[in-house]
């Protein structure tokens, strides 16, 4: 079922927008000479609780969507990086916290259809504080400490927008809390 590319030509080559158009052949020898595809380094979010069992979350402004938003850590593996090292620099460079057990809850693609990166979700129990953030330049956020059951309650009353944070989330705590 795989699809052959006959041709492919990046329309645009930029640190956070990659687009390419293949020129690709169906298994049953049709032709499309458009078909566009989005590449993106693979993503990580965390769920992270510290030693209380209160839950990380950061507040930042989203231009996509022109709203600020709470968000479960997350960021972008650098080049050839190990989605669990990237994941556990992510949360000590947003907020300080380190530490802790990790375990990999799921992996998700946020578009399968015309995206080529996974999201790899884990779970940090057990995190503390250990220094100040270390943000990126471009980077305003604020941290903030939950307990499980407002961030659950935040979930279901719709207040996060991210999609790749929801369906974790979701699982963490069907498999956590009884639904």
């Amino acid at each position: 079922m795989t699809w052959k590319i006959l041709s492919s030509e990046y329309l645009i080559e930029r640190p956070w927008l990659t687009a390419r158009r293949d020129c690709v052949q169906l298994p049953d020898g049709r032709i499309m000479n458009e078909y566009y595809v989005l590449e993106y380094p693979d993503w990580i979010n965390i769920i992270a609780i510290d030693k209380e069992g209160c839950m990380l979350l950061v507040r930042q402004y989203r231009h996509g969507l022109g709203r600020t938003n709470f968000e479960l850590v997350a960021g972008v593996l650098e080049k050839d990086e190990d989605p669990l090292t990237a994941a556990k620099r992510e949360l000590l460079e947003e907020t300080g916290y380190s530490g802790g057990e990790w375990h990999e809850l799921m992996q998700l693609s946020a578009n399968s259809s015309t995206m080529n990166n996974i999201t790899h979700c884990f779970v940090a129990t057990g995190v503390e504080k250990i220094t100040d953030q270390h943000l990126d330049a471009t980077e305003d956020l604020e941290v903030y400490t939950f307990t499980q059951e407002e961030v659950k309650s935040m979930v279901y009353r719709g207040e996060f927008m991210q999609a790749l944070m929801v369906a974790p989330l979701l699982r963490f705590f069907q498999e956590n809390t009884n639904g």
